[in-house]
């Protein structure tokens, strides 16, 4: 599980630095580049839940080690 949560925040980071580079910085809101802040904002959730589930599976590991 925790290489699976590494290769899906290592792909999500690389789809927001793909998608970084396709905002036209002059029209942010504008067709493409608001298609690209979506993706952008996507891949941070992503990024996040993985950070999320990394660290509740290490409480249940600590948890499962006390009992």
């Amino acid at each position: 599980m925790k290489y699976l949560t590494i290769i899906i925040s290592i792909i999500a980071l690389g789809l927001m630095i793909f998608n970084f580079t396709k905002v036209n910085f002059s029209a942010p809101f504008k067709d493409d580049s608001l298609i690209a802040l979506i993706t952008i904002l996507a891949s941070l959730c992503v990024i996040l839940m993985m950070l999320i589930l990394r660290v509740s599976k290490r409480i249940e590991q600590k948890t499962k080690e006390r009992n």
